[in-house]
Parts: structure tokens; sequence; C-alpha cells
């Protein structure tokens, strides 16, 4: 069996979608799922005994409770429970480390509560595994494609892999699509529609060796004219799960994840996987089929 599934909750509504969602990914998997709960602040003077006690009961409440209706709703998923005292960035680093993929509800800008739902960039980037943010109710749209951003980049190298085998096991099309660049400044000799064939050509290319891998998945190659971001979040509103590596191409130094992937997470119709890098020297993808 493959590494686990773990998804993080505290009890809220976005956090209970995630699970759902994350119960789901653990059977198309084959693995088993972890439930986590935190029941220690990053601020660990916050509180006194009595806090800390009702915050560890109320911890291991919602852990058992999600854990109940998950074993109900996927019988075929092993699940279980984990409660960390650490803080909610440690519990959710280390919870990575061993983990195939880290699910968690969707950003809110604060940090607050059990685990809040609302990882900053710094976690989805250094995490170690991907990341995936459920969006929404966590309805998932099983007959939808899975969409892949391609920009060239070593972590879309990582998500193209990803996505494949996302597609494979939900028995859907993939979508991978390049918006091969914000504007064209090229010389005036260069015909618009030569430059879209050639980013195509590459394209194609770049998924001949995967596509051998994956014969069982139908894919679409998409090229357009526009801002990725702008195109990844028209193609999510009918996706099953959007996949992109952390950073692209551009960007400013220091950032931990690009403004696509940014842009994603807080605009985007569905969930959206975010892979930050290959692991060991590959993807994790391909073990335990």
């Amino acid at each position: 069996m493959i590494d686990h599934v773990v998804v993080g909750v505290d009890g809220s509504a976005p956090a209970a979608a995630a699970a759902r969602w994350a119960a789901r990914e653990a059977a198309w998997w084959q693995t088993s799922l972890t439930v986590l709960t935190v029941s220690a602040v990053d601020a660990p003077s916050v509180g006194g005994a009595e806090w800390r006690a009702a915050k560890e009961a109320l911890a291991l409440d919602v852990a058992r409770t999600t854990r109940d209706e998950l074993a109900a709703a996927e019988p075929g998923v092993p699940v279980s429970t984990e409660t960390s005292g650490a803080g909610v960035e440690a519990a959710l680093r280390q919870a990575s480390q061993d983990a195939l993929l880290l699910v968690l509800g969707p950003p809110t800008g604060t940090l607050s509560g059990l685990l809040a739902g609302s990882p900053d960039a710094d976690l989805i980037a250094r995490a170690g595994c991907p990341v995936a943010i459920v969006r929404g109710s966590g309805t998932t749209r099983v007959d939808g494609p899975v969409v892949v951003g391609v920009d060239g980049s070593p972590t879309s190298e990582a998500a193209i892999g990803w996505a494949f085998e996302e597609a494979s096991r939900r028995h859907v099309r993939l979508v991978a699509l390049h918006a091969w660049q914000d504007s064209y400044s090229g010389p005036p000799s260069t015909p618009f529609v030569d430059v879209g064939e050639a980013e195509e050509r590459a394209l194609a290319q770049r998924l001949a060796g995967r596509r051998e891998r994956f014969p069982d998945v139908d894919v679409d190659l998409v090229v357009e004219r526009d801002r990725p971001r702008d195109r990844l979040i028209d193609h999510g509103k009918d996706a099953a799960v959007i996949v992109v590596g952390s950073r692209g191409r551009g960007g400013f130094t220091g950032m931990v994840l690009g403004s696509t992937t940014h842009a994603l997470l807080h605009h985007a119709d569905c969930p959206v996987l975010v892979v930050s890098r290959e692991r060991n020297g590959r993807t994790r993808t391909g073990e335990g089929r």
C-alpha cells in the first residue's frame, strides 16, 4: 500500500468538505486516510492548562466524528485519527513528510482555531508532499477532466506526472493547458498562428513520454494566448481538479508560490492540487500500481 492521504480538519464546514474529498481521493489511490486535528496553537503561551485540556478534548472529538462519517461514506478506505499537540504549522508540515497527499480547506487569511483550514504559502510550497486545497462544498465533478497547467518549469513537470496519474485513476480525460504568453511582442514577420503552432508542438513533445506510459488517458492539448491564471480558472469551472506546480517560470525572487497558483487557491471553482517538487529525484506517481 502506498503512503496515506492526510486531511486536516477543525470542525468547520470547509474542513468537512475537504475531508469528504480526501476520502474519495484515498479510494481512487487505494490507500488509507488519516484525519488530523491540532490541539495546540502556534503560540504556546496562549491559554492555561484548563484551556489547553479543553482544546485537546475538542480536537479528539472532531477527529473521531469525522472518522466515523468518512468510514460510512467510503467503507473501503481505512480511516484513522491523529491529534497533534504541536502548533498548526509544525503539525501540518510533519504530517506531510510521509504522506502521499495533504488535503486542506481553502485559505482564509488566518491561522486560528484547531486547524483553521488556512495554510499559508510557505506551508504549501515546502510541504513534504503535494497539497490539495478543496474549495467550495467539496462536491467533486466525478466525470470532469483533470486540468494541468504546463509552462516548462520543474514543478510543472512534476505536476504533469501527478495529473496523468489522477486522470488514470479517475478514468477521466486530461486537459493539458499552456497559455504560452501574456502578450505577444515578437517581430511583425512572425505570424501569431506560427507561434501558437510551435507552442502546441512543444507541448505535445513535453507530454509524449507520459502519454506512452498512460495509454488509457485521453489527452486534450490546449494552447491559448492569455494569462495562465485566467485560462486555468475558466477551465476549472468544469474540472474535477486542477493540478499545478507551485511556481512557474516567472515570478519574483523570494516568492514561494507563483502568482498563477496563488490566484487559483483563491478563485478556482474546483479543488487545486499543488505539486512543489519531485521527491527523491522522481514524482510519487506510479508507486503501488
